[in-house]
């Protein structure tokens, strides 16, 4: 009952679903649930080479490797799926989207509590790095290509390397319409138009012929020397 239910909020989040069978049928990242629900059965009986066996072969049909020590909530879209690593102490909530390539990783060798606590609703975007031991709030947003090694608050956005809030929203995330985290501004590209425009202004100020060069579009130079000169 409890996997029906995860087929179907899959099959409500996804625009591209054709109902709850041809999620049952035809979705890695369903499949990929069905084998951790069974190998961290074992795992939780200790029987850890059977559960590390049905890990392995569900990796080996889907392309998602989820460690059978990992503690999985409900709801859980990994949205194609392939190339995904889930760690072994790693937690995920309720209710979170998961794209292609995400790693949820540790550091270093040692034992206990190695990799990522993820809270509800959280989306993460594509080849998308989380290492560590740290805890994401709940309808937190993690950008495409983030790399997050720090613990990220509730409701907020992330996105850069290192990974960087640039938004903390105040409201849930609906994971079928609030995908804007692969247009949201690099904080990095950011930081270097302003030192650009700081160039550019102490070259006006001194009386310096400026090099004639592109502009980021991602600054407005009039409102930047409206807001910080």
């Amino acid at each position: 009952m409890g996997l029906f239910k995860d087929a179907k909020l899959i099959a409500e989040r996804d625009p591209a679903a054709r109902g709850v069978l041809s999620v049952i049928l035809l979705y890695p990242g369903f499949h990929a649930l069905v084998y951790h629900r069974i190998g961290h059965f074992f795992y939780r009986l200790r029987i850890y080479p059977i559960a590390r066996w049905i890990s392995q072969t569900g990796r080996f049909f889907t392309g998602i490797e989820i460690h059978p020590g990992a503690k999985i909530g409900k709801g859980l879209f990994l949205d194609h799926g392939m190339g995904i690593v889930i760690g072994e102490t790693a937690e995920i909530g309720d209710n979170c989207t998961i794209y292609h390539n995400v790693t949820l990783g540790g550091t270093g060798h040692h034992h206990g509590k190695r990799h990522p606590t993820i809270g509800n609703n959280v989306l993460i975007g594509a080849g998308a790095k989380l290492l560590g031991s740290f805890v994401v709030g709940d309808n937190a947003l993690i950008g495409a290509n983030s790399v997050v090694l720090t613990d990220i608050p509730s409701k907020a956005t992330v996105v850069g390397v290192p990974g960087k809030i640039v938004r903390i929203d105040g409201r849930p995330i609906t994971h079928a319409t609030e995908l804007d985290h692969a247009v949201t501004a690099d904080p990095l590209e950011q930081e270097l138009c302003k030192l650009m425009h700081r160039v550019m202004a102490l070259e006006k100020n001194a009386g310096v012929q400026p090099l004639k060069q592109h502009m980021p579009t991602v600054c407005d130079p009039d409102k930047y020397e409206k807001e910080n000169l």
